[in-house]
């Protein structure tokens, strides 16, 4: 299995132990997608998906139903996609991921939390260029399927991995974050099923740090993670699993 996958197994936040953060978060995602693309999952492709998270996720469908309701009446404030860069304390790389209906507010807090805790929040670009950032869909296996035909066949669509995670059953691929709609179009013309979609951020260079430094850094990541408007975090630690609990 590739790097990509490994550092993902190995960097285990909080907010995704907290199903009332998770939902919240998918809440928020469906209500940006829905004034996006309308309130029909069958043509807004970003909708369709995550009503597939909602339910991997073991989101009540009442609460999918009540966040594309809400995006649709007029009363909803309009949430914006935000991102913020960083440094936290012994050179680790940081990228955050907010949904806002205030930004100032949002980049206030943020600012705050790498004050405090001995970072600093950089310009746009500053952290950047060390992730890259990729759409990954897991879908169902397909009995006698050849992944490496598979991966083949997707390259082309912007794929540039795919293998089999035989804990799960399910087949995971990665491609160029613009490349998600393409691929999404490709699995379901080909009748695979689709477990979930994400974007994620990978780092392409990663720092080893120690127990000490952890210390100082979690208190960061921590902050960041229960803000309400914040929707992930990443981080450049390599051995972030040495001290996960």
């Amino acid at each position: 299995m590739g790097r990509a996958f490994e550092y993902r197994k190995a960097r285990k936040l909080k907010r995704w132990g907290n199903m009332a953060k998770t939902f919240t978060k998918l809440g928020k995602e469906i209500i940006i997608a829905v004034k996006a693309g309308g309130a029909d999952p069958h043509g807004n492709s970003k909708l369709r998906m995550l009503i597939q998270n909602a339910k991997a996720a073991n989101m009540p469908k009442e609460n999918v139903e009540r966040a594309i309701k809400k995006a649709t009446s007029k009363e909803q404030t309009d949430y914006k996609e935000v991102v913020y860069e960083g440094r936290a304390p012994h050179g680790i790389a940081i990228m955050v991921e907010a949904a806002t209906d205030n930004t100032t507010r949002t980049v206030a807090n943020v600012r705050s939390y790498f004050n405090k805790f001995g970072g600093s929040l950089g310009t746009s670009g500053s952290v950047e260029y060390m992730f890259e950032h990729k759409c990954i869909f897991k879908v169902k296996n397909k009995e006698g399927l050849d992944l490496e035909e598979l991966e083949l066949e997707l390259i082309d669509y912007g794929v540039s991995e795919v293998f089999l995670d035989e804990e799960e059953n399910l087949i995971n691929i990665y491609g160029d974050f613009a490349s998600f709609g393409d691929i999404q179009k490709y699995l379901e013309d080909n009748e695979f099923e689709i477990a979930s979609a994400e974007f994620d951020r990978i780092p392409t260079e990663t720092k080893e740090i120690t127990a000490e430094e952890y210390s100082s850094i979690e208190k960061l990541l921590s902050k960041l993670e229960e803000d309400e408007d914040v929707t992930n975090v990443y981080h450049t630690i390599a051995n972030i699993d040495d001290f996960s609990e």
